[in-house]
């Protein structure tokens, strides 16, 4: 800067000497030219200067964070109360809007009584699954018994066999003597009947004695069929049991789903903050049927300025680097602020995933586009800083004497701003 100033006016006594002082010269019309082309490239040092140490946007706006309030319901509802005033601060939490609560309130009772009828089933499913257990005791005990019984047949059978060889025996012995007459016919036929009836009594012990051998030996895999049974009745009842306590889990899922949609037609505050152009009004229907939100909220923290810069003037900017912003709400004010981030993208070099190829015309150069710095404000006082405000802001590289221009130029936007648009 200081070298600059120096050139300029080293410029300006020389020809100031030559055309007017001494008159070495006469100021001629080729001589105007030359002495007005050294004089613009001499003016190029301020204006690189001025470009570089300095960065300057008119392209500056306040931004705020908002939050659309969408109802989170399942269906249309309609709106009950507004609760909350256009542009009137809110605090974090306090109720906004109140839509209808009755259908949901009527979900949440039928789920809480099908939850009571699953329990009540679970109840039952479990006593079943101890009496299928108690069965399955039961069916081991009665397969000993089936052994017990299979040796008490074998055992009948071989004392029936005994006796029916005892009757057959006397029976031919007295049948040979009544033959001879040496015996009477009565004693005979005594021991035909008790014969006949002992043959009886085997065949149908033996029958018990196979039936019994057939039920304690009636396995699969060297378990007893009757154990199998009561085994297979066990499980059938621990699936039910299981089945019902999975519908318990299903109901008592549906019903936190059930509460958390009538929690939500309260609609509040998700932050400190504000809502403007409140259209909502009691009586209409919010949820699928109208797309998008019912309203903007405004949160009030975390405001900041956002200026679209030339990307060349970036080049020596750094985060923490002091800011100048003038908004032109505030004629004739400036405010301090610093970086806080240099947003390093833009749309330009995005592509989006397409079928089509890209085409790339050359021709003439289009409009440059720039990236944007965040800029925090000093003054905490989020109220001066609305959001959409715009105005100018200077970035500080470094001081001397192109700040100092700087600061007279974005100062005198500041001014102009009382006279600026020209309209009354």
């Amino acid at each position: 800067m200081v070298a600059g100033l120096l050139i300029l006016a080293f410029f300006l006594l020389i020809f100031w000497l030559v055309f007017f002082k001494l008159k070495l010269l006469k100021l001629s019309p080729a001589w105007g030219v030359v002495f007005s082309l050294v004089f613009v490239h001499v003016l190029l040092i301020f204006l690189i200067g001025l470009r570089f140490v300095t960065p300057y946007s008119t392209d500056a706006r306040v931004i705020q964070h908002t939050i659309q309030l969408i109802p989170r319901l399942p269906e249309p509802t309609l709106v009950t109360a507004v609760l909350v005033a256009p542009d009137v601060p809110v605090k974090q939490g306090e109720p906004l809007f109140q839509l209808d609560r009755r259908p949901y309130e009527y979900q949440v009772g039928q789920l809480q009584a099908q939850i009571e009828a699953a329990q009540a089933k679970v109840v039952v499913c479990d006593a079943k699954v101890k009496q299928q257990q108690a069965g399955i005791v039961s069916a081991k005990q009665d397969v000993l018994m089936l052994k017990a019984d299979t040796e008490g047949t074998a055992a009948k059978v071989e004392k029936l066999k005994s006796e029916t060889g005892y009757a057959k025996f006397q029976y031919d012995r007295y049948r040979s003597l009544a033959d001879q007459n040496a015996g009477s016919e009565q004693d005979s036929q005594k021991w035909s009947a008790d014969l006949k009836s002992a043959e009886a009594g085997l065949k149908e012990s033996e029958a018990d004695a196979a039936r019994s051998q057939f039920k304690y030996e009636s396995q699969i895999n060297g378990v007893n069929t009757v154990v199998i049974a009561a085994t297979s009745q066990l499980k059938q009842a621990e699936a039910e049991l299981k089945e019902a306590v999975a519908d318990v889990a299903a109901e008592q899922a549906q019903l936190k789903l059930a509460r958390y949609y009538l929690e939500n037609t309260t609609i509040v505050a998700p932050a400190n903050g504000h809502i403007v152009n409140l259209q909502v009004v009691p009586g209409m229907v919010a949820g699928t049927v109208r797309f998008g939100a019912i309203a903007t909220f405004i949160v009030d923290s975390d405001r900041y300025v956002l200026g679209n810069f030339f990307q060349e003037h970036l080049k020596y900017v750094k985060v923490g680097q002091p800011v100048e912003v003038a908004l032109n709400r505030f004629p004739g004010q400036i405010f301090k602020g610093e970086v806080d981030s240099i947003w390093w993208a833009n749309g330009e070099g995005q592509l989006l995933p397409s079928g089509d190829l890209p085409v790339f015309n050359p021709g003439p150069n289009g409009a440059q586009t720039g990236f944007a710095v965040k800029i925090v404000m000093k003054n905490r006082n989020q109220e001066l800083f609305p959001i959409g405000a715009q105005g100018a802001a200077a970035i500080y590289t470094g001081g001397g004497g192109f700040a100092a221009l700087r600061r007279i130029v974005i100062r005198t936007y500041s001014w102009l701003n009382w006279l600026y648009p020209l309209q009354t």
